[in-house]
């Protein structure tokens, strides 16, 4: 992946995400904004042992698969402990804290994860002119290793991939929680973003 491959991804799924928060912030009781976005080119052992030596503790994650011509998977990780957070700045009141999710729980960062990936899934689809149909939203809860395991099963564990990675605020009264989309785009999808998207010259 060269520069500029790296920065028409990252520049694309910054558009698309700052679009998403932007609705996000009219509709919730929360101030939503893109704090950080970064594109790296990893392979699933980089990528989680990259993630092994950083801050500990587990995450909840929503994510997709889409299959087809360019499958890739797509993954929004949300702080378990902010939950209460969360569900404030997204519906208005909060969720207690339990030791394990429950199906309230899990429905909020579902519909969440959905609105958010499905605004990324949406601006791929847009650049390359294909429809997607993703996966059914699943819900995990694990270390962050485990977590982007989970992220490459469906795409093999062979390989480097772009990884694009874009950071999330959601601030709700004197809390900020922070959210992190991950997308794992394959080489044959990045090279047909590339062909689209490059300006001529």
């Amino acid at each position: 992946m060269d520069a500029k491959t790296s920065l028409i991804l990252e520049r694309m799924a910054v558009a698309s995400l700052e679009k998403c928060v932007a609705k996000l912030s009219r509709v919730s009781a929360g101030k939503w904004s893109v704090a950080a976005a970064h594109v790296s080119c990893r392979s699933m052992e980089e990528a989680v042992k990259e993630h092994s030596s950083g801050p500990g503790g587990t995450g909840a994650a929503v994510y997709f698969e889409v299959r087809g011509e360019y499958p890739f998977t797509s993954m929004v990780v949300f702080r378990p402990d902010d939950i209460d957070t969360i569900s404030r700045g997204f519906l208005g009141f909060s969720f207690s804290k339990l030791p394990n999710f429950n199906q309230a729980q899990e429905l909020l960062l579902s519909e969440l994860g959905n609105i958010i990936l499905n605004a990324l899934i949406s601006s791929l689809s847009n650049a390359l002119k294909r429809s997607f149909l993703p996966s059914a939203p699943k819900c995990l809860q694990g270390e962050k290793p485990f977590l982007l395991e989970a992220l490459w099963a469906s795409l093999g564990r062979a390989g480097r991939y772009s990884l694009v990675t874009v950071m999330l605020d959601l601030k709700c009264g004197n809390k900020v929680t922070r959210s992190e989309v991950i997308a794992v785009i394959p080489e044959n999808m990045e090279a047909a973003l590339a062909a689209v998207l490059k300006p001529a010259g």
